[in-house]
């Protein structure tokens, strides 16, 4: 049986809104005091907002989960589900409100760029305060220093004070120290995606070395490649609930389905990168012939895109991106030009041919875009995820076997034409 190195036992996190505390011992009597006689808090700034005082938000909600020797476990599930709060809570940085944490063994914690280090001292002495964190000797951190220093590739900068480090220098630093320095339990959040992709890789790959070497890796990411590359297990939290504990890909199936399966959609209000969506925006979507978004294999996806333009575009196209469930780009199509005007409000309605696409759930991102002069595009406005669909698995169309996925990917390619020879015996 795996030696157990951490138990999560009915943990709860709540959070008060509103201002805590005057900042001073006798404005907080002072404001208990007007409280208790019904008076106005004298503390108060004037114009404060006090519709949240009060209030209470519970960010984790009765979890319980372990985590033994050898596992790879992903915590996944959109902004706001609580990931990196379990992981403070894991990590000690925070304590629970209810439930008990118990931990047998070294964490090592990598949860925002420069955490734990000093940034007056040099590289190498923050890498001795960390490993003195962890509770190691002197002579055990220098034994580990050359390949910490190898590791980060930083070596050139190593006895510079980490105050002038990039973020990415920061971040190689300090995964370096956290996946070195020998933890039970290695902690690692999104903070990954500051460094470049070979950085990234090679993160990924001593990971799953700490986890076959008999200790255990906690990862969070958006990025389902990642999770699905390193992991094990995965967990799926949805705001502040555990909703499922198992399967690495059935984990990412629940995260893709907490998306946005509405037949109508408010395109204005999602995010959209720097720079996109000022010119011209996508303003909302209306799904024609689906009231669950699941389509046979070989269906039409019909739907219609409400737009508004503040300039005059001669060749606008609507570009569509397919994603499959672990946020990949699988393939593209876009329509033919068409000519806008300044002020004017249009809605272009869409059929998106699904034939050729596997079973399966997919996102889509979509864009207004232009031809540039000279080649590549000029993008107007983007939306990374509309939302999702899903393509049910039909064994008539697939020759009388269900698709695998992972075997053969996410796009069924039309039927092999064959001529059979007849041989010559002669």
């Amino acid at each position: 049986m795996a030696e157990r190195l951490l138990e999560v036992d009915h943990a709860s996190k709540q959070y008060r809104l509103g201002m805590i505390g005057g900042g001073l011992l006798y404005r907080d009597i002072n404001s208990w005091i007007a409280r208790k006689l019904g008076r106005e808090d004298p503390n108060r700034k004037i114009g404060a907002n006090t519709s949240h005082d009060g209030e209470t938000f519970m960010a984790l909600e009765d979890i319980s989960f372990n985590v033994d020797r050898g596992d790879a476990m992903a915590l996944v599930g959109r902004n706001g589900a609580g990931k990196s709060t379990m992981l403070k809570l894991i990590s000690r940085i925070t304590a629970p409100s209810a439930g008990e944490i118990r931990i047998h063994g070294r964490v090592a914690s990598l949860l925002e760029v420069g955490t734990g280090f000093h940034p007056e001292l040099t590289g190498r002495e923050n890498v001795y305060l960390n490993g003195a964190i962890l509770g190691m000797r002197k002579s055990e951190i220098t034994a580990k220093m050359d390949e910490i220093v190898e590791f980060s590739e930083i070596d050139r900068f190593i006895d510079t004070p980490v105050k002038r480090y990039s973020s990415g220098m920061y971040v190689k630093l300090g995964f370096a120290v956290a996946a070195n320095l020998a933890p039970d339990v290695l902690i690692c959040d999104e903070v990954l995606a500051v460094g470049d992709l070979a950085f990234q890789q090679k993160c990924l790959n001593k990971m799953s070395d700490v986890a076959r070497s008999g200790r255990a890796v906690l990862y969070v990411s958006h990025n389902m490649r990642t999770v699905s590359q390193l992991c094990n297990r995965a967990i799926f939290l949805d705001h502040g609930r555990l909703m499922y504990d198992g399967n690495t890909e059935r984990a990412i199936e629940f995260y893709g389905g907490a998306g946005n399966r509405d037949v109508v959609r408010d395109l204005d209000g999602m995010t959209r990168p720097r720079n996109r969506g000022d010119l011209m925006r996508m303003r909302r979507m209306v799904v024609l012939n689906s009231q669950n978004m699941e389509f046979q294999q070989d269906d039409m996806w019909e739907f219609n895109i409400t737009c508004t333009s503040n300039v005059n575009e001669r060749s606008l196209r609507l570009r569509l991106i397919l994603k499959n469930n672990v946020a990949t780009p699988i393939a593209m199509t876009q329509t033919l030009p068409f000519e806008v005007k300044a002020g004017e409000k249009f809605t272009l309605n869409v059929r998106f041919p699904l034939n050729g696409i596997a079973p399966g759930e997919y996102m889509v991102k979509l864009s207004l875009i232009s031809d540039r002069m000279g080649g590549g595009s000029n993008y107007y406005d983007t939306i990374e995820d509309i939302g999702q669909f899903v393509v049910v698995d039909d064994p008539l169309v697939n020759e009388g076997f269900s698709w695998t996925e992972r075997l053969w990917g996410n796009m069924r390619l039309p039927m092999l034409e064959m001529a059979r020879v007849e041989n010559d015996d002669e």
